[in-house]
């Protein structure tokens, strides 16, 4: 079996339903506060299969309670302690909105003005890129294609070119919407916004953060990737949850965007800060605060949703707070390894982080979630939690106008076909590929499709730039923690390409079955252990599209198309395939893939080796007859190797675990990678 994974593979896709499948937990009714707190992390590191969960309460000026659940590693007799450190991710995103407010505060720069009055040296492909302000890149609505994020995620690896590369990356990118036409969550948005703040500064983005942030709040154990901090203290993390072997350090070389570390009362302590104005002014706390997302293209019926964009912020009135009129504003974070959430309730004083190795943030988001409402409690206040009840209604004919919304559409990871079999029923059936799996809603005549489960529903809506999206609404109740709220444009419908030639359709057709391989990842990159792979390039279901995504327009080229607010179409990428010396390759976004099947067997006789060129492209080998031989590696000084299984599974790495041998699997592969001029010398025994 081939590994299905596409090149952006450490970038997670769309849940469409908002109904989590979940083991049943038994609470024992917990009296204390600190015993409830401890039951909700709980039922986090279980629901998300985390190693440990810690976290922290702040109240009124001071961390209150904190607490942990788990093991600090699966191997070694070490306490969770509350000097735990854990990569919080996007939380990270925070601090640079609040490094940007400060920096506008001081009169310094304007949230208004365009970025290259600060960045000159600034460019795109695109002429539009000159409109993208400041304050855009905060909140999501620059236009930016994606994530601009190879070679970023890495194990014990300081290297900063992810984002000291960016501006030359832009350079040779457009845009994939108008600045400012909608949201949607982009990474480069916040590396390009650490930019300016070091530009504007005058300072390294740590530096300032450091001075303006982290010393006058007296917070010491937040730190950047070789910060002076002992890396032992991080919550170990591994590949899977069989194995028992510790992964390197987790750095995440855009520091802006999602590579700080903190303990669970200095992020809780940070929330605490933005509960008044010892920090920014009560005009920035506003600018903050201020649901930027609804002022472009976004669902009009979407006050309950997870997502509503600030400055820094995922959410700005958080359901359920919301219903209850208590501000909530929430941020989450994910790395490949570790998951962070962060809650504040700022008229209530109060700041909650749940921080996980393993997990979910969205568990942990729950687990926060919970711990606020019952401090509230112990105080007399109620959060109203009930689910708010969906259009009620009787089964009816679906209108003619409805059925012509029939048709393939498509988030990111998520292609679906639309039809209706009979006359009250409509199916929304994921591709083939992606399991074929089948949800069947019924038309009510108040103009809803409601699910079999009665827990969300979906109608059509044709927005203002001519596009249908599929429109879902929903709650879902976490036993033991709270309920979660969706009220967003679910999918895109991909409308029929029908300006491309038969040609150019039957040569995506060919690559169907394309197995590609990345080679312009860092040695030192998660991505390997994530899969470097790229597979699916035709999806049958969307005749027109590459990879069921990628408007097809021409033999060799296919374009990001999705415009869909929120995280449905971040991460957009243009595909360029092309022909070098008899071999095919694949260009999507950053990265650089050949086709598979060109990859060359490895030889082991005596003598061999294998040398990264001047291009510093990694090297690829197929297993080949060498299925079962023990290949042993002499290492280079800047290089790796990273062995994988027909499936696409890992099986070996000198840099996840430092094996220097290894059994060649049937069907695998095995890479090099490595500074330009690595000599990797190899010896085989036995097959």
């Amino acid at each position: 079996m081939k590994p299905k994974r596409m090149c952006a593979a450490a970038l997670a896709g769309l849940i469409l339903v908002p109904v989590l499948a979940l083991p049943a937990l038994a609470a024992e009714g917990p009296q204390t506060l600190e015993e409830k707190a401890l039951q909700a992390i709980v039922l986090a590191a279980r629901y998300g299969g985390a190693d440990s969960v810690r976290y922290a309460l702040w109240e009124d000026g001071a961390i209150t309670l904190q607490g942990g659940y788990g093991v600090y590693s699966r191997t070694e007799n070490r306490a969770l302690t509350e000097d735990i450190l854990y990569g919080i991710g996007s939380v990270s995103k925070t601090y640079t909105a609040a490094a940007v407010l400060l920096l506008a505060e001081e009169g310094k720069l304007a949230l208004e003005a365009p970025v290259t009055d600060y960045l000159p040296d600034f460019t795109m492909a695109d002429e539009r890129y000159r409109d993208i302000t400041v304050r855009m890149l905060l909140d999501h609505s620059s236009g930016l294609m994606g994530d601009s994020t190879r070679s970023a995620f890495l194990f014990d690896d300081l290297d900063t070119a992810a984002a000291d590369g960016l501006l030359e990356r832009l350079s040779t990118q457009r845009l994939k919407a108008g600045p400012g036409a909608y949201s949607v969550y982009c990474n480069d948005g916040y590396t390009l916004a650490g930019l300016v703040v070091e530009a504007v500064s005058g300072m390294d983005y740590m530096d300032y953060v450091q001075e303006a942030i982290l010393e006058p709040a007296g917070l010491t154990d937040t730190y950047a990737p070789g910060g002076d901090f002992d890396p032992n203290r991080l919550a170990r993390t591994y590949a899977s949850a069989e194995d028992s072997r510790a992964l390197p350090q987790d750095t995440v070389g855009i520091v802006a965007t999602g590579g700080l570390y903190a303990t669970a009362a200095d992020l809780a302590s940070f929330g605490g800060l933005l509960c008044g104005t010892a920090l920014l002014s009560q005009d920035s706390l506003d600018q903050m605060t201020t649901d930027w997302a609804a002022q472009g293209m976004w669902p009009d019926d979407s006050a309950d949703d997870s997502l509503a964009y600030g400055l820094g912020w995922d959410n700005v009135h958080l359901y359920p707070f919301r219903q209850s009129g208590i501000t909530a504003l929430v941020k989450g974070g994910d790395t490949l390894r570790y998951h962070t959430s962060l809650v504040v309730l700022p008229e209530e004083e109060k700041a909650v982080a749940v921080l996980s190795s393993g997990g979910s943030s969205l568990y942990n988001q729950l687990a926060g979630e919970r711990i606020l409402m019952d401090a509230l409690a112990e105080e007399g206040g109620v959060v109203d939690e009930s689910l708010p009840a969906l259009p009620a209604g009787e089964p009816a004919a679906i209108p003619e106008e409805l059925k012509a919304h029939a048709g393939a559409y498509a988030s990111l990871g998520l292609v679906a076909a639309v039809a209706f079999p009979d006359e009250t029923t409509m199916t929304l059936t994921t591709a083939a590929a992606l399991g074929g799996v089948e949800q069947r809603f019924t038309y009510l005549d108040s103009g809803i499709f409601l699910d079999e489960t009665g827990t969300f529903y979906m109608t059509f809506v044709t927005e203002e730039n001519g596009r249908t999206y599929l429109f879902q609404r929903g709650y879902a109740a976490v036993p033991g923690l709270t309920a979660a709220g969706t009220a967003n444009y679910a999918l895109e419908k991909l409308e029929a390409n029908t300006g491309v030639s038969q040609a150019a359709l039957d040569a995506w057709a060919d690559r169907g079955e394309t197995l590609y391989l990345i080679f312009n990842e860092k040695f030192t990159s998660q991505v390997y252990l994530s899969g470097p792979f790229a597979a699916g390039l035709y999806v049958p279901e969307t005749p027109g599209y590459a990879a069921g995504l990628e408007r097809i327009v021409d033999e060799d080229h296919a374009v990001q198309y999705l415009a869909l607010p929120g995280t449905g179409s971040r991460n957009g990428a243009d595909y360029t395939v092309f022909q070098a010396e008899g071999v095919e390759y694949l260009q999507a976004g950053d990265y650089l893939c050949v086709d598979a099947a060109a990859v060359p067997a490895l030889w082991g006789g005596e003598g061999a080796y294998t040398t990264v060129q001047a291009d510093g492209y990694a090297r690829w080998f197929q297993v080949g007859d060498l299925a079962g031989a023990t290949l042993s590696v002499t290492l280079p000084e800047q290089g790796g190797f990273w062995v994988y299984d027909a499936n696409g599974v890992v099986t070996a790495s000198s840099v996840a675990w430092g094996d220097l041998s290894a059994v060649l699997p049937e069907g695998g592969w095995v890479v090099f990678a490595g500074a330009p001029g690595a000599r990797f010398h190899l010896s085989t025994q036995g097959a």
